[in-house]
């Protein structure tokens, strides 16, 4: 199943492109697995997301959880921490 993945901020310029579309294995279920799949895929990835608490998820535009099922996502952005004010 292929998905697209857009990156935000440092996430982006770490990774080193704006979005892509991927394969994901069946194992990838959540936005967890997803955020560790995406930590093997290389140096890049690895280094944009060493720790994974603290990124951000929005599955189809709407902010959600690490444990939030992907199944059926058309679009998954992946962000820095946000701050407000």
């Amino acid at each position: 199943m292929s998905t697209k993945l857009v990156y935000f901020a440092w996430v982006r310029e770490r990774i080193g492109k704006p979005e892509e579309e991927i394969d994901l294995p069946a194992g990838v279920v959540t936005v967890r697995d997803l955020l560790n799949h995406l930590k093997s895929l290389g140096e890049e990835y690895e280094t944009a997301l060493q720790y994974p608490e603290v990124i951000r998820v929005a599955i189809d535009q709407e902010h959600v959880e690490h444990d939030e099922p992907i199944a059926g996502a058309r679009e998954i952005g992946i962000f820095p921490p946000m701050t407000g004010g």
